[in-house]
């Protein structure tokens, strides 16, 4: 029967073989989940023997992140914006990228006003925000029936109402206005994404491709935002890092106070734009 710390050893170094960045950690985080048990308690307590039914589901989950699966879908959550959010397997997973998105909108609010969240898969934007202003009137699309019911999940599981439709962008909100619509659309050009990396790859492409130039879901949200804000309504979107610029340009005829945020990177992460 193996030690905690000799099985934390053995999946660590299965997993670096397999090319998984940060194995020790996920090794960690696998175990944790497991039993149940905080990583750094797992640690400080190596030398307790790793009963054989808990080694067993242990090496079942190292099995699957072996080949490379996301390890998101494997614990079934991810963190957002100090939420824990439920993912799986078709839906985009949420990444500390979009707090970047999530804070600029949250900056540009008072806690009154009707918010959407196009594309918005796990509802990671729609809820954190109505999580933050419970007195907001939150709205979600997507055009995956498996992303709306995850995100009618996350957002029962934080406590937040959330009206979740399924359509193609502004589809389900016809006749709609907002004062607030935020957006993580698909921006990786379609030739870049044989390049991602092997976890990226596991995600649906349908939530990645952003066309020949990645710049297709933006077009159609820039043409078709102005009418479904209200006057001065602002529009949020997340952007690949170089794509700043053509996005800038795509608001500059509707848009006013068109700014560039960031991520913790430093890297281009956000354009935002108020309706003219």
């Amino acid at each position: 029967m193996p030690t905690i710390r000799e099985a934390l050893r053995r999946a660590a170094a299965r997993l670096e073989a397999a090319g998984v960045p940060e194995a020790p950690n996920d090794a960690a985080l696998l175990l944790s989940h497991v039993t149940g048990e905080p990583p750094l308690n797992l640690r400080a307590d190596g030398g307790r023997p790793l009963g054989l039914e808990a080694a067993a589901a242990f090496d079942a989950l190292v099995a699957r992140r072996e080949t490379r699966e996301p390890l998101q879908y494997i614990l079934g959550e991810a963190p957002f914006m100090g939420l824990t959010l439920g993912t799986a397997p078709g839906v985009l997973i949420p990444r500390f990228d979009t707090e970047a998105l999530c804070q600029q909108a949250l900056a540009r609010m008072t806690g009154r006003e009707r918010v959407l969240d196009l594309c918005t898969g796990t509802g990671a934007l729609a809820v954190a925000i109505g999580h933050r202003f419970p007195g907001a009137r939150v709205f979600a699309g997507d055009i995956s029936p498996q992303a709306i019911s995850l995100a009618r999940e996350n957002a029962a599981r934080c406590g937040v109402s959330l009206d979740a439709r399924l359509g193609d962008l502004f589809a389900p909100f016809a006749g709609e206005t907002f004062d607030v619509i935020v957006s993580n659309p698909p921006y990786i050009p379609t030739g870049d994404l044989a390049g991602l990396q092997a976890e990226v790859k596991k995600e649906p492409a349908l939530a990645l491709d952003g066309g020949p130039d990645g710049l297709a879901l933006y077009r159609r949200i820039a043409a078709e935002a102005p009418a479904h804000l209200a006057h001065g309504g602002w529009l949020l979107l997340e952007i690949g890092s170089d794509q700043a610029a053509e996005v800038g340009g795509l608001l500059a005829a509707d848009f006013e106070q068109i700014s560039v945020y960031a991520d913790l990177n430093g890297l281009d992460r956000v354009v935002a734009g108020r309706k003219k």
